[in-house]
Parts: structure tokens; sequence; C-alpha cells
């Protein structure tokens, strides 16, 4: 089974194109360049230089968010299209929960954040159980500092592991709340990955968890400023 990913929940964004468990392609790219202004032409290339045409393709897998507004728009708008041109399923994946992947196995819980704009973040964290990634706390917006001190980062766990734009642009907050305790990402581990998308969707086809295109959408987790000005307006 063949599946193209899209990741577009932070600026860096990417694709991938995995067959089973075989990474064919990945591509990501950290420019001050819109997902709508790039995302095609990466399609297209890593298409190409793989051999494999998008009527291949018998999947395609978007991370939903929480991230980027604009960024989660293009991605989801993209897979629509796909999968009305070609009649191939869609899968949807948590971004929080395909970044936590980063960290396969980790013997630590993994706190995934990113930046929310407004004094927050975007944030969860997870725990591996068992060969299984299970949630401590759910994808929320939240001030760090508040989160910081939720019980469980209080808990007996020795250290966390932190990663993500949220944890880079808060990282002395979390060090002056958890100390020694907090581990901070390498910077190849500190962003979303395309593969860890597609081999989760991959995963999420076998079991059969498609998602209809009419009714997908990104999750946002909180209103857009479009949205709160409109409603203010009313």
């Amino acid at each position: 089974m063949k599946i193209l990913a899209i990741e577009t929940s932070t600026m860096l964004g990417g694709i991938a194109v995995m067959d089973d468990l075989k990474l064919i392609a990945e591509s990501r790219l950290n420019v001050k360049a819109t997902h709508s202004e790039r995302l095609m032409t990466e399609i297209e290339h890593c298409l190409k230089q793989s051999g494999i045409k998008i009527s291949e393709i018998d999947v395609f897998g978007v991370a939903v968010g929480p991230g980027s507004f604009t960024g989660l728009r293009i991605g989801v708008s993209t897979v629509k299209g796909f999968s009305y041109a070609t009649g191939k399923p869609i899968v949807a994946v948590p971004t929080l929960e395909a970044f936590a992947w980063n960290f396969l196995y980790s013997m630590h819980p993994v706190c995934t954040m990113l930046d929310a704009r407004k004094m927050e973040i975007y944030t969860a964290l997870f725990k591996w159980e068992n060969e299984h990634l299970i949630r401590l706390i759910n994808e929320t917006s939240v001030k760090p500092a508040e989160f910081l001190l939720h019980s469980i980062l209080k808990s007996s766990f020795d250290k966390f592991i932190f990663a993500g734009e949220g944890a880079i642009l808060y990282k002395d907050a979390i060090i002056e709340i958890m100390g020694n305790r907090a581990i901070f990402a390498p910077s190849e581990k500190m962003v979303p990955s395309p593969a860890n998308v597609a081999s989760i969707g991959l995963k999420k086809a076998a079991s059969g968890e498609f998602s209809e295109p009419m009714g997908l959408t990104p999750f946002y987790i909180r209103k857009s400023e479009a949205e709160i000005k409109t409603k203010s307006k009313n």
C-alpha cells in the first residue's frame, strides 16, 4: 500500500511517500514561503523522482493539527483535492501525536509543543507503554506556565522530553519550572516529520480508519482570529 502524506502544521512542512513500512521519499523545507507556493511543486518533484504516479497512490494522509491555521487548511484542502480526483481515501493524523513518534519507545514521557501565538502553546503529553503511544494529557491550547504546573508534570516521572518550536520559544520558562527534569530534543528532532504522518497513516488505513473527505476539517482547538472578529461584530 502506497501513501502520500502531507505535514503543514508548521512553517517547515513537507511531504512523504511510503510503501507499507518502507520510506520512499521525504521532502522538508524551512523557508519563508507559504505552503500554497511550494507544496504542489514538492509533491510533483517527489513523485517524479520516485517514479510513482499520483494514480498509483492508494491512500492520502494529512496532519490535521493543531498548528498553523493557514498551513492546516492548505494541507487538508490538498488531500481533499487528490481524493476527489483519484477516488482514493484519506486518513487524518493528529499533529502532536505524529510529532511524538520522533521519540519512538522513549522511556520518558514526551511533551510536544507548537507555538500557538498570543503567549500560548499547542501541546500534549505522551508516554510509550508496551509499544503503544498513549496520551497522558490531551491536545490543548494553553499558556506554558499553566501547562507546566499540571499535576502529571509535577508527578514522579524523573524526566520529560520537550520538543517543538514552543519548547524552543519557552525554554527558559520550562527550565525555571522543571529544572533538570527537562530534556530538550536535538535540533533534528525538534520538528514534526512527514514520514511519521505517513507511518501512522498506513496503520490507520490498515485498520480502516478513513476520514470522509466532505467532513474532514483541521483540528484547530481554538477559533481563528477571523472567526473571533466576526463573532464580536455580530
